[in-house]
């Protein structure tokens, strides 16, 4: 199976893109993991969208290539971030590569919630905007306090964060073949 990660942060020490590391690597032997990067995308533009840069294209064929999108999301002012949504907009235009995509959504913050109120958000935009993108269901990923629950190194030492993750991973894969 073939999963492209999207990481609504481009922060270089981004606690969410170490979420989606995490997975790249631990479950590596279980599918195969791309993290793609936001940070070249340029902004959506209704007039370029048909004449559409490289960067755009790329990014749409990795993602439309894919058997799954895994979301990884911060939470910026009780929302998704902007690079998030600039690469939903680039997603839902034109070829809408999204349409019937199978998804699941994680995220983590420095707070006790661990990104709800965007995870939430990111869910309606997923389901009811159109882009019809079915959710892996009663799997939420809420990775509250997450500096506690990584090292300096980048990997999660959490144990009972680890635990979950096993599990809703297995969840997510026996839920795919009705997918691939």
């Amino acid at each position: 199976m073939k999963v492209v990660a999207i990481v609504g942060s481009i922060r270089k020490d981004s606690y969410n893109l170490q979420l989606a590391k995490h997975v790249q690597k631990r479950y590596a032997s279980q599918f195969d993991l791309e993290i793609l990067d936001l940070s070249t995308l340029p902004m959506y533009n209704q007039d370029i969208e048909l004449d559409a840069p490289k960067e755009v294209l790329d990014f749409k064929a990795k993602v439309k290539d894919a058997d799954a999108v895994l979301w990884v999301t911060p939470e910026y002012n009780s929302t998704i971030p902007g690079v998030l949504g600039n690469a939903i907009d680039w997603l839902s235009r034109v070829d809408k590569v999204m349409n019937g995509k199978p998804s699941i959504i994680m995220g983590s913050s420095m707070g006790i919630l661990g990104s709800v109120k965007a995870q939430m958000h990111l869910r309606d935009i997923l389901f009811a905007s159109g882009l019809n993108s079915p959710l892996l269901p009663m799997n939420e990923v809420y990775v509250g306090a997450v500096h506690e629950k990584f090292d300096a190194e980048g990997n999660l030492t959490d144990e009972s964060t680890i635990d979950f993750l096993d599990a809703v991973i297995s969840n997510f894969q026996e839920w795919m073949k009705q997918y691939v």
